[in-house]
């Protein structure tokens, strides 16, 4: 697979990375713009749930 840009997905019951649109979209996080992007999502959404946290303490 190519770091091109594109829609790449995380899948959270397997912990793998794909490129466009699997059946599983209960389970799937995305688009991510390119594959490390995407093996990020965990990290990322954790990131963004601690900014949330912190808005909704001031």
């Amino acid at each position: 697979m190519s770091e091109a840009t594109g829609d790449w997905y995380y899948d959270v019951s397997t912990g793998e990375v794909s490129r466009g649109k699997v059946p599983a979209a209960l389970n799937r996080m995305g688009p991510y713009s390119d594959e490390a992007t995407a093996r990020r999502a965990i990290e990322i959404a954790a990131e963004r749930n601690a900014t949330a946290d912190e808005e909704d303490d001031d």
